[in-house]
């Protein structure tokens, strides 16, 4: 199982009270340090205010904040948990994504999801459409992106979203495409999208138990689509509780969520993610669970 982090950006309450150019520095440098450790990938947030309420407090936007961390790095997969498809057009996102691959040397992931922080959206005049919608929306979304990150023209007339002879080069340079991570617990819809679309399932804020679960029905609908399960990785975005603190209660989590085969972890640290020390701490923790760290060869 690989094992990411999620880079501080504010969204959660980690630079509440800091100057902006002071919490832009520690994000460089843990995400600099996090390469260092060995930690597999780094991860950003999609949001433009606080969570769990809207405060006149930093949060970094997502996009811009990758393109630097792209050049801050050179090992570490790059990308979103994950993108709101509402906040922006569908052939833009898979335009910006195209243009981070490159940056990053081929380093890009996008994920991507229907969203659900109802401020933001109302706030920032996007409206808020209900559940079905969004997933309808999150749908031709999949379907316009896919076509962008694919061989030629894009082509494609949705309910709500659509291409027409739409040119996307550079396309990135990953082959076959840009990996897609499709993000979200909905085992009837958002399963189903992942399965047709996605090259990962990422999970959100499931225990192992529960993710054991969810897995067991992503697989099924794999098989309802006529797709090799075995072809869809499944990542979690593991709960906060499970890996603010050090000690014991984390290094099982870390082991448990290795048993039952998934593939990647992600974790936020919390309000010590802004912390070297806690950074470190953590590589100790996933090494005492039995997992890997691919540490940067120091330069000579």
């Amino acid at each position: 199982m690989h094992v990411g982090l999620m880079v501080p950006q504010g969204w959660k309450g980690e630079f509440d009270g800091w100057e902006p150019r002071a919490a832009w520095s520690r994000s460089i440098e843990t995400a600099r340090d996090a390469e260092r450790l060995g930690f597999e990938s780094l991860w950003v947030f999609d949001h433009f205010t606080t969570v769990p309420e809207p405060t006149d407090e930093i949060t970094f936007e997502s996009f811009t904040m990758l393109g630097a961390l792209a050049g801050a790095t050179e090992r570490a997969r790059i990308g979103h948990m994950v993108v709101c498809t509402g906040f922006r057009n569908p052939a833009l996102t898979a335009k910006m994504a195209s243009t981070l691959d490159v940056i990053s040397g081929g380093r890009f992931e996008l994920g991507i999801g229907a969203g659900w922080k109802e401020d933001e959206w109302v706030a920032y005049g996007y409206g808020f459409p209900d559940t079905a919608t969004r997933l309808a929306m999150f749908a031709d979304h999949l379907e316009v992106i896919t076509r962008m990150l694919g061989p030629g023209h894009a082509t494609y007339l949705g309910q709500h979203a659509s291409v027409q002879g739409a040119i996307n080069v550079p396309k990135g340079l990953q082959t076959p495409r840009i990996p897609i991570i499709v993000g979200g617990n909905g085992r009837r819809v958002t399963f189903r999208l992942a399965a047709q679309f996605a090259d990962e399932l990422n999970l959100v804020f499931l225990d192992p138990a529960a993710a054991a679960e969810s897995m067991t029905v992503a697989r099924q609908r794999c098989e309802e689509a006529g797709r090799d399960p075995a072809t869809l990785r499944i990542s979690i975005y593991a709960p906060d509780r499970l890996f603010a603190t050090p000690g014991a209660e984390r290094v099982d989590a870390l082991a448990r969520y290795a048993a039952i085969g998934m593939a990647r972890l992600v974790a936020f640290l919390g309000d010590r993610s802004v912390e070297l020390e806690s950074q470190a701490a953590f590589a100790e923790d996933v090494r005492a669970a039995g997992l890997a760290l691919v540490p940067a060869v120091a330069a000579e």
